[in-house]
């Protein structure tokens, strides 16, 4: 495998990490609590989907050929209103996500210096790339924040949960049938 396949590879992975940890993080909410905010000028997890699923949508569609911000896009209008069920804003999320990955499976590595563009500025496709691994990966932790905060102590952990680095670190060692490549398996 190559630089430019492993780079590729790379980045399906680290898009469909991100993916999960803020689905397993929803997870833990109901419909209610999708909608609350912590203050007056924060966001909620339904509105950060909303956004998510609306930047996808405009970045990612013809991705090679066409501004990353399309004319049919109302970024003002993500941060208002809500869905009016969990399937309906969990459909918009997965909408934005499948955009996302047709958009980069066929990329090669001749495309990876070629020039897209947003918002009329040019970028190399790894320049936009990396430019949304950075903003999904803001708005996830916001996700789980907000998660974590409004779950309290019933809030399910992610990851090693506190007090837990000794004993997961020695599951790893051991070579538990629970762990690959240093993770729980259900936390690909």
């Amino acid at each position: 495998m190559n630089f430019a396949e492993q780079y590729l590879k790379t980045v399906i992975e680290v898009f469909r990490s991100q993916k999960r940890l803020a689905e397993k993080a929803m997870a833990q909410l109901n419909h209610e609590e999708l909608k609350l905010t912590i203050d007056s000028e924060a966001n909620s997890v339904e509105l950060i989907v909303k956004h998510l699923a609306g930047n996808m949508r405009s970045r990612w569609r013809d991705f090679l050929t066409s501004d990353g911000e399309k004319p049919d896009r109302n970024r003002d209008t993500e941060f208002e209103g809500g869905y009016d069920s969990y399937e309906a804003m969990m459909a918009r999320w997965e909408e934005g996500w499948q955009i996302l990955f047709g958009a980069i499976g066929p990329l090669t590595e001749a495309d990876l210096a070629k020039p897209v563009y947003i918002r009329g500025e040019a970028h190399s496709v790894i320049e936009a790339i990396e430019r949304q691994i950075s903003h999904y990966g803001y708005h996830v932790g916001q996700i789980v924040f907000l998660a974590k905060h409004l779950k309290s102590k019933d809030w399910q952990s992610l990851s090693i949960p506190r007090g837990g680095s000794s004993a997961y670190n020695q599951s790893v060692k051991e070579g538990d049938e629970r762990y690959e490549k240093g993770r729980l398996k259900d936390q690909k």
